[in-house]
């Protein structure tokens, strides 16, 4: 992969929603003992975002432990692992950022796909002490594949790998230049779009903050500056009008403002809201016009996708927390379907087979879901798809589902929250698996 350069934001970018200025959640992710607590720890060491008490309290034999500073649980700390997301916050002159460590081995997949499935950003690590980097193409570990295939399908709009722990090899050119090789096949066959591949040593500080130049053959920006240019996920402000309901305010301290009428808060899924749309109500049915449109500040206001608003309608109708706001037009079937076809990452320790009933969760609306069959699944290794009778934990497939009642579905390819499922089991009340609808 040729190097990258970095694009500094400019008007037509930030008018089309793709704002390098904005705040950037990006997620680390890769095998077990990648390095992706200790790169977040170099990260916020070097960028002067950790308080010398704090970093007092992660010495260990008079050293520091980067890892520390992210792996706070007690059973994280004696196991030397990272077991749930641990969110940081640090900024630069350039840009504040939200990062998600999220843990590598395979039995906590599900904390990963959590914190990828809104995050703008995906840092995949790959430990170059534990491929036979000296083969011109070294096979990559199953979890880096994993990780990588499921942020992408999880539309994480930028990925980059990270080849991490290069001060440790004999020969740190060549095996960057080898397993760089391996990534971008392995990209281009999986069909990723890659923004960069970069050398790193997180324990050292290669080319995390400040870029070494000429260290690896590479010449290229630092990981930090690769982040700093990345654009922010725009929000899905082209597809029709949709708002999950969250809560109804029922009598309003401003009833000058109100009317009297009740008030449907939420964030707005998709598209945009102002006064004079006809709305449907999913499950319902019922059309409504919107009378007044009130931003998160209670003033009238149109409101964009990915903001919160209250929605007053021209007449009272059955609206409760969980039902949806739709556009009256724009949507096929208008009402929605009981019928989806959907990627599946399965994360439950039972199995999953047809005939299995679950709750899906979409927005804030739950909705019996069974499994009408199981389409085919997808081998990590190969890419190939191949039949199956059921799907284990952390394997990648595609099902179909009846619904008991519509959802307002359009595929995930199109919108993050109406393309999303997430499936829990009735009994136990455990995530279950996450589905993109196709």
């Amino acid at each position: 992969m040729s190097t990258p350069t970095i694009e500094t934001p400019n008007t037509a970018a930030v008018a089309n929603g793709q704002d390098t200025r904005a705040a950037l959640r990006f997620v680390t992710c890769g095998s077990v003992d990648d390095g992706k607590s200790t790169l977040i720890g170099r990260l916020l060491v070097d960028s002067r975002a950790v308080l010398q008490d704090h970093l007092a309290g992660v010495q260990r034999g008079g050293e520091t432990d980067l890892a520390l500073l992210t792996d706070g649980l007690s059973a994280e700390r004696e196991q030397g692992i990272t077991i749930d997301v641990a969110y940081r916050y640090f900024s630069t002159e350039i840009r504040k950022f939200i990062i998600a460590d999220a843990p590598g081995h395979e039995q906590y997949t599900r904390n990963m796909v959590t914190a990828a499935s809104s995050a703008d950003a995906a840092v995949v690590l790959v430990d170059a002490t534990k491929l036979a980097w000296q083969a011109p193409s070294p096979e990559l570990l199953p979890q880096t594949r994993r990780h990588s295939l499921l942020v992408n399908l999880l539309r994480v709009p930028s990925i980059v790998f990270a080849v991490n722990k290069l001060d440790a090899v004999d020969n740190p050119a060549l095996a960057f230049a080898h397993i760089s090789a391996a990534l971008t096949q392995f990209a281009q066959q999986a069909g990723i779009p890659v923004k960069a591949i970069v050398p790193i040593s997180a324990l050292v500080g290669y080319n995390v903050v400040d870029a070494n130049a000429g260290w690896c053959d590479y010449s290229g920006p630092s990981l930090l500056q690769i982040l700093e240019h990345l654009s922010a996920t725009p929000a899905d402000t082209t597809q029709p009008f949709a708002l999950p309901v969250q809560w109804v305010e029922k009598f309003s301290s401003s009833a000058d403002t109100s009317q009297g009428r009740r008030i449907f808060w939420g964030r707005i899924a998709s598209g945009a809201v102002q006064p004079g749309q006809e709305v449907t109500v999913l499950p319902s049915g019922q059309t409504a016009t919107v009378a007044q449109v009130m931003n998160h500040a209670r003033q009238p206001k149109a409101v964009l996708a990915g903001h919160s608003v209250g929605v007053i309608l021209d007449r009272e109708v059955d609206v409760s927390r969980g039902d949806w706001l739709l556009s009256s037009s724009g949507f096929e079937p208008p009402l929605g379907t009981r019928e989806i076809t959907a990627t599946v990452d399965w994360m439950d320790d039972e199995p999953l087979v047809p005939g299995r009933l679950y709750w899906a969760l979409q927005g804030h609306r739950w909705v019996k879901a069974k499994i009408k069959r199981i389409v085919n699944q997808v081998n990590i290794t190969t890419l190939e798809s191949h039949e199956a009778t059921h799907l284990e934990a952390n394997a990648i497939g595609v099902v179909e589902l009846a619904l008991l009642e519509p959802i307002a579905a359009r595929p995930y390819s199109q919108s993050r929250v109406l393309g999303s499922l997430v499936l829990v089991d009735t009994a136990s009340h455990k995530t279950s698996g996450a589905a993109l609808i196709q």
